[in-house]
């Protein structure tokens, strides 16, 4: 298993560009079964998960041709339906929680499914269960098989209807937007999920003929067609990454230049680190982060401590509070940071707190950090990544920290982050793959 070994300590200086946004991917990938004509995707990230589900497409025989390393053709006109049910696809599949996004096209278009027991991050329990209502309410079958591990779903036809979700579940909205796109009659979807993937995924999904209105909103309507056709899409960049690279510059004194950030579609992501003191220009669709001694972080308007914790979009996604985190440690002041989605995200910190930081993880959910200021630094240490945000976390933490440090586990960071190593050595960073 490969490691990272991070030699600390340096500013970072240069232009780094965000790749296409990992979870849009997933999503837009897996809906191009839905279509027996070509669909062109730009802007894949070349990362590990990615292409997981690409693999696994190509299994099921659809014909991938990749064009160039984020450019690629899919067309899915002689599917092997019953590979789903194989245990190639299971053990391939477990390693994937989006190939649970195949569902949805799957049943639009070939009236059955098969998921197995979702696979990913090992950052808490995450329900499948506003999927199978949602493919329930479509008119689906469904059966968990205790000999195979494989939820079976079925349908003789998908029939439009009204749906409130339990939860305004991202890959959930997605999967049911693709089972409802083919489905007879209108559906409706309150409280869908109304993510800038989402709005992605819909786009597309018209472009090919569907009828997929409100979109951006969390009020869905979805009037179902008989076919859809080909088209050509391009991924947004990864806010994810963006978010990344504003905390790192801001750790590691550095100065930094996100071109083609997508300022558009980032929502209230640049303001959040504002609110940790951190200096974020923006240029057009560049983001500069210039070299800071010291940023302080905002308190409340009646003194009180500020507070930072995720919420459906627009609010503040899950996945950069452990950046957040990360960022605190060398801020003047203090922060709570409140992980409301995942029970098991914050355990990470006891390796920060390792390296110094000055930490107290007050239950799963709940961290309060209190910067250190810059009067210490971190020092280096051996560590693991537990999932992909923990673990980019943790490389900001090494890149900012004095020493060496070896990062563990990095297949989880892979995931995630398009050969993070070698954009991060053309900023001046002192990286290696071990």
């Amino acid at each position: 298993m490969n490691s990272f070994e991070v030699r600390g300590g340096k500013k970072l200086q240069g232009e780094i560009i965000p790749q296409g946004a990992k979870n849009e991917a997933l999503q837009v990938i897996s809906a191009v079964l839905l279509t027996p004509e070509e669909v062109t995707i730009h802007n894949i990230p070349n990362i590990l998960d990615v292409n997981l589900l690409i693999d696994l497409l190509k299994e099921m025989g659809v014909k991938v041709n990749r064009f160039s390393a984020d450019t690629c053709s899919f067309k899915a006109d002689d599917v092997n339906i019953d590979y789903l049910h194989s245990k190639a696809f299971k053990k391939k599949s477990g390693r994937l929680r989006g190939s649970v996004m195949l569902a949805g096209a799957m049943l639009a278009r070939y009236k059955k499914a098969f998921i197995p027991k979702p696979g990913g991050d090992k950052i808490g329990r995450r329900r499948l269960d506003t999927h199978v209502i949602g493919f329930e309410k479509l008119g689906t079958g469904f059966e968990y098989n205790q000999e195979d591990g494989f939820f079976h779903l079925t349908a003789k036809e998908l029939k439009g209807t009204y749906m409130l979700l339990d939860e305004p579940s991202v890959t959930g909205t997605a999967n049911i937007i693709m089972a409802a796109s083919m489905a007879k009659g209108t559906t409706t979807i309150y409280n869908a999920a109304c993510e800038p993937y989402v709005q992605q995924l819909c786009s597309m999904l018209n472009r090919m003929g569907a009828k997929i209105s409100g979109i951006g909103s969390n009020l869905l309507t979805i009037e179902g067609v008989n076919y859809l056709g080909g088209t050509t899409h391009t991924l947004l960049p990864d806010m994810i990454e963006v978010g990344s690279f504003i905390g790192l510059a801001a750790m590691t004194q550095s100065d930094i230049t996100i071109r083609k950030a997508g300022i558009d579609d980032l929502g209230i992501i640049p303001e959040k680190f504002r609110l940790l003191g951190i200096q974020i220009d923006i240029n057009g669709d560049d983001i500069h982060i210039p070299s800071q001694e010291s940023y302080t972080i905002q308190r409340y308007f009646d003194g009180g401590v500020l507070s930072i914790y995720d919420h459906p979009w627009p609010g503040f996604t899950p996945d950069l509070l452990s950046i957040v985190l990360v960022t605190a440690i060398q801020a003047h002041g203090s922060v709570l940071i409140h992980q409301k989605m995942f029970e098991s995200r914050l355990f990470f910190v006891d390796k920060l707190i390792e390296m110094g930081a000055q930490i107290i993880l007050c239950d799963p959910h709940r961290a309060v950090v209190i910067g250190l200021e810059r009067e210490q630094k971190l020092r280096g240490i051996t560590m693991s990544s537990p999932d992909i945000r923990a673990g980019v976390a943790l490389l900001i933490a090494a890149l900012s920290a004095d020493g060496k440090s070896i990062i563990q586990n990095i297949e989880q960071i892979d995931r995630g982050y398009q050969n993070i190593d070698e954009r991060l050595r053309l900023l001046g960073a002192d990286i290696k793959r071990i």
